[in-house]
C-alpha cells in the first residue's frame, strides 16, 4: 500500500475523524476513515507518531487471588461491558501517575506496588491509532463509587472462577476478555 494524503473530517472535543486516502498494490485508490486523539494529523510521520494517550490499570488483590474488573455502561455499545480500569494521561502526568489517578478515580482503591509495565500497543488498530500502556501491580484499600458524574462504574474484585462465569455470560472489552481468560485459566488442564 501506497500512503497518498490524510485528512481531517471533522474534530470532536475528544477525538477528530480522518480520511486516509491510500493506493493498492494493484493501483486502486481506497479511502480508510479513523479517528484519533490527535487534532491536528497531516503527515505519515504525525499518523505513526509515537505518543502513548492512556493507561490501562490491571491489578490484583494484595494476596492475589482477585482481579480487579469495571462494570460499565459504554455509550458506544449502548450496554454494560466488563473492562480494566482506564484513562487519559493527564498533561505533565507519566504514565504510573496516570494510572495512579485513574485507578482512585474510578474504584477508590490504591496501587500499592507496580509490577509490570507492558510497553505501548493500540486500542482499535482497525479504526484508532490510539496508544495505551498498560500498568499491572497489587492495588488495596476500599472500593468506592467513580468520583466522576460523566461514568457510570461498578467496580469488583472477582476469583479466577468468577472470571471463567463472567466470560461466558457478559461482554468485555477485547483487551480485557483475552487477559481474564489467560489469568482465569485452570492450569490442571
Amino acid at each position: 500500500m501506497k500512503f497518498q494524503k490524510i485528512e481531517k473530517i471533522q474534530e470532536g472535543h475528544f477525538i477528530s475523524r480522518y480520511d486516509i486516502t491510500y493506493k493498492t498494490e494493484d493501483g486502486k485508490e481506497k479511502v480508510y476513515e479513523m479517528i484519533s486523539r490527535d487534532k491536528d494529523i497531516k503527515t505519515l510521520q504525525e499518523l505513526n507518531r509515537h505518543k502513548t494517550d492512556a493507561v490501562v490499570v490491571i491489578v490484583e488483590d494484595e494476596a492475589r487471588e482477585r482481579i480487579l474488573l469495571n462494570k460499565e455502561y459504554r455509550m458506544a455499545v449502548g450496554g454494560w461491558v466488563y473492562n480494566f480500569p482506564a484513562g487519559l494521561i493527564d498533561p505533565g502526568e507519566t504514565p504510573e501517575i496516570s494510572a495512579t489517578r485513574e485507578l482512585r478515580e474510578e474504584t477508590g482503591l490504591k496501587l500499592l506496588k507496580v509490577l509490570d509495565i507492558i510497553p505501548d500497543s493500540y486500542s482499535a488498530v482497525g479504526f484508532s491509532n490510539e496508544k495505551n500502556q498498560c500498568i499491572v501491580g497489587i492495588a488495596g484499600g476500599t472500593l468506592a463509587p467513580s468520583d466522576s458524574s460523566l461514568e457510570e462504574i461498578e467496580a469488583g474484585w472477582y476469583t479466577k472462577e468468577e472470571v471463567r462465569q463472567l466470560l461466558k455470560t457478559q461482554l468485555f472489552a477485547a483487551r480485557t476478555q483475552a487477559y481474564c481468560y489467560l489469568w482465569s485459566r485452570d492450569t490442571k488442564e
